[in-house]
C-alpha cells in the first residue's frame, strides 16, 4: 500500500493493524475528554500535586502533564527547562540532581513532583505527558513500566523525532499522540484527501485551533481524523465560547487552565463525566 508523505522513522511502527487493547484503554472514557492543562495552571500553580488534587477533586479523571529528566536520571513533573518563572530561582532541571531539586520549595510546597509518585498518588487517572527533552525520554518510559501504567499514559512531544523514539522504549502498547510534522501532514490529508499512515500507537492529534494564521481545527480536520482512527484534542482553552464553538465541530477531547470553566460547559451541555480519585 502507497501512502502520500514521508516514509515513519526508524522505529515507528507501519500500520495502524497492530494496536494493542492497551492503547486504546486509554480513551475509554466517553467523550468529549476534559483534560486539565498542567493540572488547571489558572489557579497559580502549575504541574504540583495541589494542582493534580484540585483537579481530581472537581471530578477530572485526564490530567496534562509535563516531564523532564534530572542529571541523574530521575523524570520529574515540570513543564520549563530552568527553574526561573516557578520557583524564581536559577537553575536547569537536567543539571540537577532530584536531591537538590526536591529541596526547591514555592510557597512553602514542594515546587516539582516525581513522576512516579504522581502516577501513585492517582492510579485511577489518566495522565497526558509531554516529554519536554530528549533526556526526559528514557527515564519517562522506565518509570510508567515501574509503575505498571501504560494503559493510563500517553506520551506526547511536539518533536517527530523525539516521539519516534518514545515509541521505540515505549512499544506499541503505550498510547501516543502526533507531533508537529504529524500533524502538518494530517491538515493537508484533510484537505487533499491524500491517504495517510500513522503510528500504531498514535491515538491522538493534540493540537491548537491555530498555528500562527493557519487555521489547524475545522470540521474537516476532525472528520478526517475521526475517519483514521484519531480523537482531536484541542489546546490550551479558556474561553467558553470557544469550547462551545470546538465541542460543536465534534472535538473529542479540550485541554484547560480554567478547570471550573470547562466544567461548567460540559455539565451544561449534559456531557460531564466525573472520574474517580
Amino acid at each position: 500500500m502507497s501512502f502520500d508523505g514521508p516514509q515513519p522513522a526508524a522505529g515507528e511502527p507501519r500500520s495502524r493493524e497492530r494496536k494493542a487493547d492497551s492503547v486504546t484503554t486509554y480513551l475509554d472514557s466517553p467523550v468529549p475528554l476534559a483534560f486539565a492543562h498542567r493540572g488547571g495552571a489558572a489557579e497559580g500553580d502549575e504541574n504540583t500535586a495541589e494542582a493534580f488534587a484540585r483537579a481530581v477533586g472537581l471530578g477530572y479523571r485526564y490530567v496534562e502533564t509535563d516531564v523532564h529528566a534530572t542529571s541523574d536520571g530521575v523524570a520529574v513533573v515540570f513543564h520549563d527547562p530552568t527553574l526561573d518563572r516557578v520557583a524564581g530561582q536559577a537553575g536547569r532541571i537536567d543539571r540537577m540532581r532530584w536531591a537538590d531539586l526536591s529541596t526547591v520549595r514555592v510557597g512553602g510546597a514542594a515546587a516539582v513532583p516525581r513522576l512516579d509518585e504522581v502516577l501513585a498518588a492517582w492510579p485511577r487517572v489518566r495522565f497526558n505527558i509531554d516529554v519536554k527533552a530528549d533526556t526526559g525520554i528514557a527515564p519517562t518510559v522506565e518509570t510508567v513500566r515501574r509503575a505498571g501504567a501504560g494503559g493510563r499514559v500517553l506520551l506526547a512531544s511536539f518533536s517527530d523525532a523525539r516521539l519516534a523514539r518514545l515509541r521505540t522504549l515505549a512499544g506499541p502498547d503505550v498510547a501516543t499522540s502526533l507531533g508537529m510534522r504529524a500533524v502538518a501532514r494530517l491538515r493537508v490529508a484533510s484537505l487533499t484527501g491524500r491517504r495517510l499512515m500513522l503510528p500504531a500507537s498514535a491515538v491522538a492529534a493534540q493540537v491548537p485551533v491555530r498555528y500562527g494564521r493557519m487555521r489547524v481545527v475545522d470540521r474537516r480536520f476532525v472528520a478526517h481524523a475521526h475517519k483514521l482512527g484519531l480523537q482531536v484534542h484541542v489546546w490550551t482553552i479558556d474561553n467558553p465560547a470557544e469550547m462551545h464553538e470546538l465541542l460543536d465541530l465534534g472535538v473529542d477531547g479540550i485541554m484547560t487552565d480554567r478547570v471550573d470553566v470547562l466544567r461548567d460547559v460540559y455539565v451544561q451541555r449534559g456531557v460531564w463525566h466525573e472520574g474517580a480519585e
